[in-house]
């Protein structure tokens, strides 16, 4: 394993901007969230030359570009598998992915998962429009049903993908959700680096052409403290100004909706948000707007040991003459013979 020596020192957010030419439409939900990354990175301590965008295929890809570090602009779906490449080689690069809801869910859904399932420590940023930009509107794994696009000209029959439901179940220690113009997101993402291990950002994203204020219905800053929870570790669940909140029906186990009376959330029976709860942040995930706010922030922070730690220990135990070296063996000049019961001196 290669050993990097890191030096803490200031940067600022010119550290972090490139001389490219930013190439996305003009509106596009992409400019706010590169803003806000290139923002948060001062703040979280890290530097370029240590940090590596890597990105597969679709208007989210060109991400790379855009950060003054180390970049990789690679093929469709498979930014999991250098992300994961990168973090063996080197694994004090601080790697953050960058995909979208056709890359990283439709061709790139096996590599996202096995990425969050091996839990190598990163920052998966999927940015979520409902459609497939770079190619010209087609439908994608997360449009709604009723979705008109030039794949689906009489609507969308299928059911869409919920990004943060996938990663849950992908086993996830760290699910988080934002949206492209939110001031919070900083906020969001610094925790995700925070996070020892494959850190899952869901971040809502306004396609401007071909899929055009989606999210308005929640995102919409007129009445979105209506619409919005944000979810605060150790904080009650309360939204609408502290007049409504979310609690748990213990009979039916479900969340629900109440009303909060002169700001006795207890009385109202809300709930606190406990980030290691994994059965909440499940019930969290599958809230159905509407009849619920959208759940945003940090829903789910558990870690445990990350892939790239456990491969580490695993190889200088090997090389301690731990665990069996068969090609050493046969450098001795021994002769082996391959057995159904496996090979034998």
């Amino acid at each position: 394993m290669n050993e990097m020596t890191t030096i803490a020192r200031t940067t600022t957010l010119k550290d972090w901007e490139t001389d490219q030419e930013v190439r996305w439409c003009p509106g596009c939900g992409d400019y706010a969230i590169l803003k806000a990354v290139q923002r948060t990175m001062p703040e979280i301590g890290t530097a370029p030359e240590n940090t590596v965008f890597i990105s597969g295929i679709g208007c989210s890809s060109r991400f790379p570009y855009y950060m003054e570090t180390y970049g990789f602009h690679t093929i469709h779906g498979r930014a999991p598998a250098f992300a994961t490449g990168l973090k063996l080689a080197n694994p004090d690069l601080d790697i953050w992915i960058v995909t979208g809801d056709g890359d990283g869910l439709s061709i790139g859904g096996n590599h996202t998962m096995h990425l969050i399932r091996r839990n190598l420590d990163c920052q998966i940023m999927l940015f979520n429009n409902e459609i497939y930009g770079l190619t010209k509107g087609q439908y994608s794994p997360t449009s709604r049903v009723g979705t008109t696009s030039p794949s689906t000209p009489y609507g969308s029959v299928d059911r869409p993908a919920q990004p943060a439901a996938f990663a849950l179940g992908a086993g996830a220690r760290f699910v988080a959700r934002g949206f492209d113009v939110s001031k919070e997101l900083p906020n969001v993402l610094k925790a995700a680096h925070a996070h020892k291990g494959a850190a899952f950002i869901e971040i809502f994203q306004n396609c401007i052409v071909y899929n055009k204020d989606v999210f308005e219905d929640f995102a919409a800053p007129k009445g979105a403290e209506d619409r919005q929870l944000w979810l605060k570790q150790g904080e009650p669940m309360l939204y609408a100004k502290g007049t409504k909140g979310i609690a748990l029906d213990a009979d039916e186990l479900h969340l629900k909706t109440v009303d909060v009376v002169d700001g006795d959330w207890e009385a109202a029976g809300v709930i606190v948000h406990d980030v290691t709860n994994r059965s909440v942040a499940h019930m969290l995930v599958e809230m159905r707007f509407g009849e619920f706010p959208m759940a945003l922030g940090v829903l789910y922070d558990d870690p445990r040991p990350t892939f790239e730690a456990d491969v580490v220990r695993q190889n200088k135990a090997a090389s301690e003459g731990k665990t069996a070296d068969l090609q050493g063996l046969l450098k001795k000049g021994q002769t082996w013979t391959v057995t159904e019961g496996g090979p034998e001196l």
